[in-house]
């Protein structure tokens, strides 16, 4: 078996998972999430069951509720609804979404006309598009930017963050050819995470017989990962929420990656089940130091719990958030078992 590194938690998804759980153990239940807190059915199950109650409409929280804002980021009438119930609101957007939202922003007041690549119906392009919906377009394909309509105004191309680099490539090329002068951020809109996952599946996919993909059907960056698999000549590409959809006929070389959305814990149990005869070499293509810390809101909430408690006990307290960084979100999403 050949495993790639990097796989699984992002630092994005690190982030929003352990400061849902600080809200857990912050507040009585429910305590409610607006959309899935990230796109992994094992994740947002395990939070369910300790009571927390996923919304698609800030109208279905209870006025007081604590709430929580997923990582995919919101549209900002979902932020100020949110903000208007008034409930303990965290708002755990990723910050590489927050620089996309305001990239949009800025262009727009600019006077540009914005083409978005993305997936029509995913969190992340809703809540960006919902930052200029009058001149942003969206776009999957070649064949959408050359159905876009004739604008006099700049252009500006931004991307949803968790595409595959096939992808934003081939788009790319067509928006630069319909719009010369097209303006593009700097930094590429791409998360780091998700171009390293897939550089890392690169690097083994060719020396496999098959690939396994970790991750659920609705995370885009996984769905990337069985994309990039294919295009690089595996002859056989699998994605799986869990071990209990593998099948039994794998053998030779089996690559396994797992989506950012996807914890360590689902990876360990696909190699179980799978037991490789001759071992599991891990194939790393980098190494991730990146940390986002918890939001802000938490982090103010943490440090008043500090506070209260140094007062109580006339002795200085740690907050949870104190050693934040050390502690992996795999191991909070395991410990929330008991």
């Amino acid at each position: 078996m050949l495993l790639a590194a990097p796989r699984g938690f992002c630092a994005g998804v690190e982030m929003a998972i352990k400061a849902l759980a600080w809200m857990v153990r912050a507040f009585e239940p429910p305590v409610y999430c607006y959309h899935e807190i990230v796109h992994n059915r094992l994740v947002v199950d395990r939070f369910r069951d300790l009571g927390v109650v996923f919304v698609d409409d800030i109208a279905d929280v209870p006025e007081g509720a604590p709430l929580m804002l997923s990582a995919h980021g919101s549209a900002p009438e979902v932020v100020r609804a949110a903000a208007s119930q008034g409930g303990y609101v965290v708002n755990a957007v990723c910050p590489l979404v927050t620089k996309v939202h305001h990239e949009v922003k800025v262009r727009a007041g600019k006077g540009y006309s914005i083409v978005y690549v993305g997936h029509a119906g995913h969190d992340e392009a809703v809540g960006t598009m919902a930052v200029a919906p009058d001149d942003i377009h969206l776009v999957e394909s070649e064949a959408d930017v050359e159905a876009l309509p004739i604008t006099d105004h700049p252009v500006a191309l931004l991307a949803q963050t968790t595409l595959s680099h096939h992808d934003w490539a081939d788009v790319l090329e067509a928006t630069r050819q319909r719009f010369p002068g097209l303006w593009m951020p700097g930094r590429s809109d791409l998360c780091f995470a998700t171009t390293n996952r897939q550089s890392a599946l690169v690097q083994i996919a060719e020396r496999c017989d098959a690939v396994v993909v970790i991750g659920s059907a609705n995370s885009s960056n996984t769905v990337a990962l069985e994309k990039v698999a294919r295009a690089a000549g595996c002859p056989r590409v699998l994605r799986v929420n869990d071990p209990q959809e593998l099948p039994d006929d794998l053998t030779g070389v089996v690559g396994v990656t797992a989506g950012a959305s996807a914890p360590e814990e689902l990876v360990r149990s696909v190699i179980d089940r799978l037991g490789p005869v001759d071992g599991v070499e891990e194939v790393a293509y980098t190494a991730e130091a990146e940390y986002f810390p918890p939001p802000r809101e938490l982090r103010e909430l943490l440090g008043a719990i500090s506070t209260v408690a140094s007062l109580a006990l006339a002795a200085p307290v740690s907050a949870p958030a104190t050693a934040d960084r050390e502690l992996a979100a795999s191991e909070v999403l395991a410990g929330l078992r008991a």
